[in-house]
């Protein structure tokens, strides 16, 4: 098993099955996904057990009670039961490229996280997909469609789809430092308990899934390496989450504190 592919998901099924089908069409097959659960409602759960004998992939599901937001403690648990020794942390709302998995692993080393870029798709392009035109690669032969949806005001940040082959063009496109971004990233297996995983106090999406957790990479000496235009994925709409700033304090007190292990993760006895 090259890669564990962990997906974290709450509800909305119909996104789950493009996200899914993105996964059936990658270039690199020997990866497994992790359904990492935050509390899914009995009809999505029920419909995830119908369809996950007709995936060509080992898809393993993984639920917690629904006490809110609870995706950190949810993220934990799925890298403890990865059975990959590279991780790959996707959301349930985000479409791969068909060579995501292959473009993280073949720029996977230790003391690295990987980070790549996302084009965030308008409502109209996103009611297009359909699980079948997505394996289909409907998303990659319709770039002049996005483009002109970009160009209208509707989808945005179209550039960062741009699936770049030349190594020359990466390197020029990469070279300055980005930030981690929670729903395209990966690490190994061994990195991510170096810091304990995620830390679970927060409870509001944003900035402990992706902001907190690159503060305490770097702290511990692992370094980040953009793979914008090389990881690419597609973003179903939605309407934006706000930021909370209870986030933002308990970030704040992370950083004053300038550990990178974090106590409030995986192992909660150090």
């Amino acid at each position: 098993m090259k890669a564990s592919v962990i997906i974290a998901i709450y509800n909305k099924f119909d996104y789950l099955r493009l996200v899914l089908a993105g996964f059936e069409r990658q270039s690199e097959p020997d990866f497994e996904v992790i359904l990492a659960d935050d509390g899914s409602n009995e009809e999505t759960v029920s419909k995830i057990r119908e369809i996950s004998s007709e995936l060509p992939f080992r898809i393993k599901h993984l639920w917690q009670e629904d006490k809110g937001f609870r995706k950190n403690r949810m993220l934990n648990r799925a890298i403890t039961s990865a059975s990959g020794e590279y991780i790959i942390f996707v959301d349930g709302d985000c479409v791969p490229h068909s060579g995501f998995v292959a473009e993280h692993l073949k720029y996977a080393e230790e003391n690295v996280s990987l980070t790549g870029r996302r084009v965030n798709l308008s409502e109209k392009f996103t009611s297009k997909l359909t699980p079948d035109n997505v394996r289909e690669g409907f998303l990659e032969k319709n770039t002049v469609s996005l483009i002109a949806d970009g160009i209208a005001g509707k989808s945005f940040d179209v550039e960062k789809g741009f699936y770049i082959k030349s190594e020359f063009l990466r390197c020029k496109l990469n070279s300055k430092k980005r930030g981690l971004l929670g729903c395209n990233f990966s690490a190994t297996k061994k990195d991510l308990l170096k810091v304990n995983g995620f830390d679970e106090r927060y409870e509001a999406p944003s900035v402990g899934e992706d902001s907190d957790i690159q503060y305490r990479f770097e702290l511990s000496g692992i370094n980040i390496k953009s793979l914008n235009n090389i990881a690419v994925q597609y973003h179903l709409y939605h309407k934006l989450q706000p930021r909370p700033q209870i986030n933002l304090d308990l970030f704040e007190k992370v950083k004053e504190s300038q550990l990178f292990y974090t106590p409030f993760g995986i192992n909660k006895d150090k």
